[in-house]
């Protein structure tokens, strides 16, 4: 099956709509391949830091973006991320990795490195990418495009409860903040900025619960005949 007969299937969306946790659903219940882009940006800020790069070195980020070994666990070996043979699983899904994606996310030259890596996770029988501008600018022509988004108040309210899951110390006034600003600064990006595809179906998850966001994404890919 050649690459442009697999059928791609991209959900984007702000920071805390659930779609990282929609996609891998989606992607087991129908045993389909996950990207998760966001991970990879996330990746490129640790690097960053790593490697001891100015906050503002875009072309050393860049280098580090088309240079990196990156491996994602199996579906046996659980969402494992490793990053040159090491497992950074929990080192990037920190608030600060999450700041510095968003901020390295804006670098043409960090999404140029990136765009051919992240198309080559297309493979049979079919793929979910999950990220911001998965269904305008790396699928454009995916199969089945969907925009998942929440209310500000419950995607912080949503990561402000898996952060206490980890320990004390989250702050839900500072959390919201800092949506707010990512928002503000994925949306208003000069490339790839985060906005909805033209034709992409939209689901409000405010008021959902990841099985039914999962079951709305399923029978949108049924009508489509994209699985049984």
């Amino acid at each position: 099956m050649s690459e442009a007969a697999i059928p791609v299937v991209t959900l984007d969306g702000p920071s805390g709509s659930g779609k990282g946790t929609v996609s891998r659903a989606v992607a087991r219940r129908v045993g389909w391949h996950l990207l998760d882009s966001g991970a990879l940006y996330r990746l490129v800020a640790l690097a960053g830091i790593e490697h001891k790069l100015a906050a503002d070195d875009v072309d050393g980020h860049a280098r580090l973006a088309a240079a990196m070994r990156v491996r994602f666990g199996t579906e046996r070996e659980g969402e494992r991320v490793l990053l040159e043979g090491r497992d950074v699983t929990a080192a990037i899904r920190t608030e600060t990795m999450g700041q510095g994606a968003s901020r390295v996310a804006a670098w043409p030259a960090v999404r140029a490195a990136l765009l051919g890596r992240q198309r080559a996770f297309v493979e049979a029988p079919g793929l979910v990418a999950d990220g911001r501008d998965m269904g305008t600018v790396v699928f454009p022509h995916a199969v089945l495009k969907i925009f998942l988004t929440a209310s500000a108040e419950e995607r912080a309210r949503r990561r402000y409860n898996q952060l206490k899951e980890k320990g004390p110390g989250a702050s839900l006034s500072a959390l919201s903040r800092e949506i707010a600003e990512r928002d503000a600064r994925d949306s208003s990006r000069a490339v790839a900025p985060l906005v909805p595809a033209a034709d992409a179906a939209r689901i409000d998850s405010t008021d959902l619960t990841i099985e039914a966001a999962v079951e709305r994404v399923i029978e949108l890919g049924r009508r489509r005949s994209l699985w049984a």
